[in-house]
């Protein structure tokens, strides 16, 4: 019995969507230790601190989708716990609760050592990673999840974590944020080009109702060309190595799924696809980390 329900919950925090927690401290971090700066201690905690939050993020997901009535059962996607009735409402966000709570307390650890802004960033993170899909005005039911993704997971992420090692901002993890928000926001899209028919009945508002669904394939298309854009962007402006370009012996595995993504009609393969998606962006922010830590 315990068993089944630790994998419930592990289930429940979505684990194909963790790679939107790694990947921007991986990235982070190895700026970090490219500039000889590198904190483990703070690193560790920041990337706790950051799955604490997505599955927080995601167990809020599963709670307000279900209360503002978007999973049904015509929903195709991942099994919702709350809407299968595996897990009531009150438990669902008493664990949203609890999870960001935790982030928050073990977050107070790199307030103490990097300092107040860190503080700022945090809260907002936890406050936006709610308003996602609860509050008056949730950003995913009105169009503006794909850039809540871009600017948190992507820009703040990577910045930060490379802040909280060195103690300053650079232009490298700028521009290394671009490439890592917007492999993360293709896995918002997946979910978006899966869910339009179902998300247009409930009044959920994403990209993909307001636009249709050939707006989220050139959505999809852009962000990989951005995410491409960057090693060799550091290549020729930021004075990088050519071990910086490692990452474009993946391109051809983007391209396949750029390929699917515009080709595929079974909307059931859209959840593989996104799996995909997210073990992609691993596979690049690896690769990426492994370019800027040889030079």
């Amino acid at each position: 019995m315990k068993s089944s329900k630790l994998r419930l919950w592990i289930e429940a925090a979505r684990p194909q969507t963790l790679a939107a927690a790694l990947v921007p401290v991986l990235v982070g971090a190895s700026l970090a230790y490219q500039a000889d700066a590198l904190i483990l201690v703070n690193t560790t905690v920041a990337l706790i601190c950051a799955f604490l939050i997505q599955i927080g993020t995601n167990f809020a997901n599963d709670y307000f989708d279900f209360v503002k009535g978007s999973d049904t059962e015509e929903r195709i996607g991942f099994r919702r716990a709350t809407a299968a009735g595996l897990i009531s409402p009150k438990t669902m966000l008493n664990a949203t609760i609890i999870t960001m709570a935790m982030a928050f307390f073990l977050g107070l650890y790199l307030v103490w050592s990097a300092g107040l802004v860190v503080l700022w960033i945090g809260i907002l993170s936890l406050v936006f990673g709610i308003l996602y899909t609860g509050g008056p005005f949730p950003l995913g039911y009105n169009g503006l999840g794909d850039i809540f993704v871009f600017l948190f997971f992507g820009i703040v992420a990577v910045m930060t974590t490379y802040y909280i090692n060195t103690l300053e901002w650079s232009e490298a993890s700028f521009w290394a944020s671009l490439a890592v928000g917007a492999l993360c926001v293709n896995i918002l899209v997946v979910n978006n080009l899966r869910d339009v028919e179902q998300d247009k009945k409930s009044g959920k508002k994403t990209l993909g109702v307001l636009f249709g669904e050939t707006a989220l394939k050139i959505e999809y298309l852009i962000m990989v060309l951005l995410a491409f854009a960057i090693p060799p962007h550091f290549y020729v402006q930021l004075n990088y190595s050519i071990w910086i370009l490692i990452p474009m012996i993946s391109l051809p595995l983007a391209a396949y799924y750029v390929y699917r993504i515009w080709t595929e009609t079974d909307k059931t393969q859209l959840n593989p696809m996104l799996e995909k998606t997210a073990q992609f962006m691993v596979i690049f922010g690896f690769l990426f980390s492994v370019g800027i830590i040889f030079n």
